[in-house]
């Protein structure tokens, strides 16, 4: 009977040890979504971090940085006198997210940035270097194309997969050869179910960043059209992104 309880006990151990081997941070479920509490937490440290220092807890980045991703969060400013932890399904930690402030002057809030859409157009950017050129497939809108994923070498279209929905949302090209995602599905979905009317000329990516926790990142600008449909509202020469 002792015999049969240490083999149960060794047998247990090592299916623990071989679930951390086979399912490591980053693949781990509870890092693959937007976690609340932990949200709350990190806002509660911004918080009191500023109220302290009169400053917020960010890395420097470049003034041309995409909006979305400009104000990153630096856990070592927060670690340990204001947050015990960094987040689990934090970048830092082998999580998904980039931890940002969004609206920094106004009201810092806590948003997050889904990293596997950086992953996704980071392989295609390495594609488009050998090829020296953009591959454009066709003009869907002005200064916004389609990707010949053949012509690139692909055999099938690259895709990531939406914060926000079931969705899987295809990447688009400016003409100035940068690679983007199109949340033209999402936001058209989030109009329907929500009976949303903005008015033509508004940014209405910035009704996901007040709807969910997680920013549109690496997209470009949207609006709507006299059907209250999503379009693309970017033209290089205003540096609008």
């Amino acid at each position: 009977m002792k015999k049969n309880l240490i083999f149960f006990a060794m047998l247990l151990l090592t299916s623990v040890v071989l679930s951390g081997c086979l399912f490591p941070d980053e693949e781990r479920a509870e890092n693959q979504i937007p976690d609340e509490a932990q949200l709350i937490a990190v806002q509660n440290a911004v918080d009191q971090y500023k109220a302290d220092t009169g400053v917020l807890p960010i890395k420097t980045k470049d003034q041309d940085t995409d909006i979305f991703i400009k104000y990153q969060i630096d856990f070592s400013k927060l670690v340990p006198k204001y947050l015990a932890n960094v987040p689990g399904n934090s970048y830092e930690k082998g999580g998904i997210f980039q931890y940002i402030i969004w609206d920094p002057e106004n009201n810092p809030t806590v948003k997050l940035v889904d990293l596997r859409t950086a992953e996704t157009i980071r392989e295609l950017n390495l594609r488009l270097l050998s090829k020296k050129y953009m591959m454009y497939k066709k003009q869907i809108a002005d200064y916004v194309y389609s990707i010949d994923y053949k012509k690139l070498g692909y055999q099938n279209e690259l895709t990531v997969p939406s914060p926000y929905t079931n969705n899987h949302l295809p990447l688009v090209a400016s003409s100035e050869g940068k690679v983007y995602v199109d949340y033209s599905i999402d936001l058209a979905q989030f109009l329907k179910e929500h009976d949303v009317k903005p008015k033509p000329g508004e940014d209405i990516r910035m009704l996901l960043v007040e709807a969910y926790p997680v920013v549109p990142a690496y997209s470009l600008p949207y609006t709507v059209n006299e059907n209250n449909e999503p379009v693309f509202m970017y033209d290089p020469t205003k540096n609008n992104e």
